[in-house]
């Protein structure tokens, strides 16, 4: 069973999403909340596997709830999963550095929004390659913020290799056609790697990338 809190200030939004949730086996809606600040206390309440929270909150925002949410160990097997009506946006980027696992346009097919809850509760960040490229694309050409990234010192070459083409917007399969591995390799670097860096997930990871300057806006490597 998938435990799924809903954190939105529109009741008219909550009440369709967790009309669809409720609908489907295997997932259960434990809570909602209104704010960002009633919304962490309603994840710390109830620990659920994934959070769905709106960006822009009253109280609190989406933003604050989630750093908060990410900073709290009792709270490190819960994912959250942004929700926005602005598509990839700054706020999203934010989002993601705060330490979201992903997001979801508000006007996203149902059948996308309940693979999206199975994709997260596995494990996985909520990003596609064309999302992450996009991301890349129009908020990663600032200069790479060294002093709050985290040290890439104790990753291997290989390891090196697979966060700059995760960062790039590969998946799995394309870093092993482009490494000339398999892909159970390739997602088994990715996942030292997140481990190495204490990253929550693959958006994380991407996030990590930039910051530490490891790869540039342009889509490669720094040298």
């Amino acid at each position: 069973m998938i435990r799924v809190a809903l954190v939105d200030d529109q009741a008219l939004m909550r009440a369709g999403f967790r009309a669809l949730l409720d609908a489907e086996d295997g997932i259960e809606v434990v809570g909602e909340a209104a704010d960002g600040e009633r919304g962490v206390e309603l994840v710390r309440a109830q620990v659920p596997d994934i959070a769905l929270i709106d960006v822009q909150m009253p109280v609190m925002t989406g933003i604050e709830a989630t750093r908060r949410i990410a900073a709290d160990p009792a709270l490190t097997a819960v994912r959250v999963v942004i929700l926005t009506n602005y598509g990839v946006d700054e706020y999203v980027f934010e989002a993601l550095r705060a330490g979201a696992s992903g997001f979801l346009l508000k006007d996203t097919e149902p059948a996308e929004l309940l693979q999206a809850i199975e994709v997260v509760a596995g494990g996985e960040a909520l990003l596609s390659p064309s999302v992450t490229r996009t991301l890349i694309g129009e908020f990663v050409s600032r200069p790479p913020d060294r002093a709050t990234a985290p040290g890439l010192e104790c990753l291997t070459r290989r390891e090196l290799e697979v966060t700059a083409l995760a960062a790039r917007g590969l998946s799995n399969e394309e870093i092993a056609e482009h490494m000339v591995i398999s892909p159970f390799t390739a997602k088994t670097h990715v996942s030292r790697a997140m481990t190495k860096l204490g990253a929550r997930d693959r958006a994380q990871l991407v996030v990590f990338a930039y910051e530490s300057g490891l790869v540039t806006a342009r889509g490669g490597a720094a040298g």
